[in-house]
């Protein structure tokens, strides 16, 4: 891996599973998403404005960016678990994550909006998964960059992106110490 991929992926990339979960992974995956807003808000509560504008890396985002991407990654997730959830198969709708971060919301909002917008989603995100039947977990959604994925892969993604994100802004921070 590159010195840019180092930085870019701090944890490794994504490694889809390639069996089900077992109930005890899944656990695990589910209770890492539910803690991911405090742990955002732990790592971005004390910073002040230009700190939360340090890019994580070299022509990387800024922690104000990825905090704000986070909340619109998650919400896109909720949502597509939900299709998955009530339609056959549906093929999900990408989006493009790079000119999102540019948008005025995501470059002047504070970071406290999306905070509380991820408090809120997640706690609900987190009622739908622990209310779902163990067979709900191979319900299939196709990403058009990803294929076929089923809801026990869509969760493994984003208990990874979580984590990945908050990578980035320790990162930051230390490249700002």
């Amino acid at each position: 891996m590159s010195e840019v991929d180092k930085l870019r992926y701090p944890l490794g990339t994504f490694q889809r599973p390639t069996a089900p979960l077992d109930a005890a992974t899944r656990t695990a995956f589910v209770k890492t998403i539910e803690d991911t807003p405090a742990t955002f808000r732990a790592l971005v509560a004390p910073l002040s404005d230009a700190q939360l504008d340090t890019p994580y890396r070299p022509g990387g985002w800024t922690v104000r960016q990825v905090v704000h991407h986070v909340a619109d990654s998650h919400m896109n997730a909720f949502i597509r678990i939900k299709l998955a959830l009530t339609e056959d198969a549906p093929t999900i709708k990408t989006y493009e994550e790079q000119l999102w971060a540019e948008l005025p919301d995501v470059k002047r909002t504070p970071v406290d909006v999306s905070l509380r917008l991820l408090e809120a989603l997640h706690e609900r995100w987190i009622a739908l998964l622990r209310g779902m039947a163990e067979s709900d977990f191979q319900k299939v959604l196709v990403h058009p960059d990803l294929g076929r994925m089923t809801i026990d892969e869509v969760l493994a993604l984003y208990e990874w992106h979580g984590r990945h994100h908050a990578a980035h802004i320790q990162q930051a921070l230390s490249v700002a110490a």
